[in-house]
């Protein structure tokens, strides 16, 4: 019986595998060189769980000469009976690989007569087990006739620990960006993964400023049942959140009923005018989605929940302020206190929407000035701008 070589693999694992630094890329180079080894690999997937607010892990699938697939599995598969009766779960829960040669009689999991439906003859299912204790898998099939030899599977067993120290890394570290993601936005998340984490790295920034907040919340809050409260909110910044993103923008963070986001600018004033073409847009979206809401009201409020949002264009301080290690990634300065000020104007006139002249001065369509008003903190009035077919 020959023996299938892998000491090169464990070696170049044990270095961290640093030719392949895309999770793409290592599932493909690891496969490559378990074949090349011996190991009539003809299916490999690896599925790691992760920390991410609607993402429960991401599974990778190699196949010969097809380029490697992800997918991401919503937490919502942990409610389909087919996922919960299936290797991976059986694995995760007992920490034991298991392995089943694919013939006829093999009908404990569904996925066994799926993959000899394809020609495969064996599957191995492997625990990955990282440092905390948590189990992650990756499965191995083939196509060779009688499945894997001994040799073989004792190549791919050997693999297993060095290849979960690399996968835990790499998890980890997309763990790192999804969450930092997920609470400070994707432009900060790649500042502070860069390194700009000492308290007073700051950048001058020119950007469109958005700052909105929900009319009448403080009545809401205290009129309708909590869960019922969080639950509007979340829909309130649902109708927001996507097509800021779409258009270009960054949620910065969430003051209670409040949303802060920027649309960064980098180029002269053609990209200036296109910008606030976007950020516009994307109000008037984030308006007609807010006004679709259906969501019951309390009393003395029939209208439900209503919007104000205050857009502004000039420059803001952008990085870490805070005290000791206890800091935070945001934006200050006289423009984002201008737009403070101009959301509230926009409650006083009736407004759902509020310009700053800087801003209107580039946004095309129909606008109508508003008048010239005393904003406190600033020394001269401040004019402002509404929306004349649909403010």
């Amino acid at each position: 019986m020959t023996a299938c070589d892998t000491g090169p693999i464990v070696s170049w694992l044990v270095d961290g595998a640093r030719s392949a630094q895309r999770p793409e890329a290592f599932v493909a180079e690891l496969c490559e060189r378990m074949v090349e080894a011996g190991i009539p690999l003809w299916r490999v997937s690896v599925f790691a769980r992760t920390l991410h607010p609607e993402i429960m892990g991401r599974r990778f699938v190699w196949q010969p000469g097809a380029p490697v697939t992800v997918t991401e599995g919503p937490f919502t598969l942990l409610d389909d009976d087919r996922f919960q009766h299936s290797p991976f779960i059986a694995v995760i829960t007992s920490g034991q690989a298991i392995r089943q040669r694919l013939t006829a009689d093999a009908d404990q999991f569904s996925i066994y007569s799926e993959l000899r439906d394809q020609g495969a003859t064996d599957y191995l299912s492997s625990p990955l087990v990282f440092t905390d204790g948590s189990v992650h898998v990756a499965t191995w099939s083939t196509q060779q006739a009688g499945g894997f030899t001994d040799a073989q599977m004792a190549g791919i067993e050997s693999i297993i620990a060095p290849m979960a120290r690399v996968t835990e890394i790499r998890a980890l570290q997309r763990t790192a960006a999804n969450l930092l993601d997920a609470y400070v936005g994707h432009h900060a998340s790649e500042r502070i993964l860069a390194g700009n984490i000492r308290r007073g790295d700051t950048e001058l920034l020119h950007s469109v400023i958005w700052l909105s907040d929900m009319r009448g919340f403080s009545a809401l809050a205290d009129q309708l049942p909590p869960q019922t409260v969080v639950d509007l909110l979340n829909r309130f910044f649902d109708c927001q959140v996507p097509t800021i993103v779409a258009h270009g923008g960054e949620v910065l963070k969430f003051i209670g009923d409040g949303l802060l986001a920027i649309f960064p600018l980098t180029g002269g004033a053609a990209e200036v005018r296109a910008v606030c073409e976007r950020a516009l847009a994307a109000a008037r979206e984030a308006q007609a989605n807010i006004d679709a809401i259906e969501e019951p009201a309390p009393p003395g409020n029939a209208d439900g929940p209503r919007f104000g949002l205050a857009l502004h264009l000039g420059e803001v301080l952008y990085g870490n302020i805070g005290s000791g290690n206890r800091l935070d990634f945001t934006t200050i300065g006289p423009a984002v206190n201008l737009a403070a000020r101009l959301e509230k104007l926009a409650g006083r006139l009736g407004r759902t929407i509020i310009l700053s002249a800087a801003f209107a001065d580039y946004a095309d369509g129909a606008i109508e000035p508003l008048g010239a008003f005393d904003i406190a903190g600033f020394a001269t009035k401040q004019r402002a701008f509404g929306l004349a077919a649909r403010g």
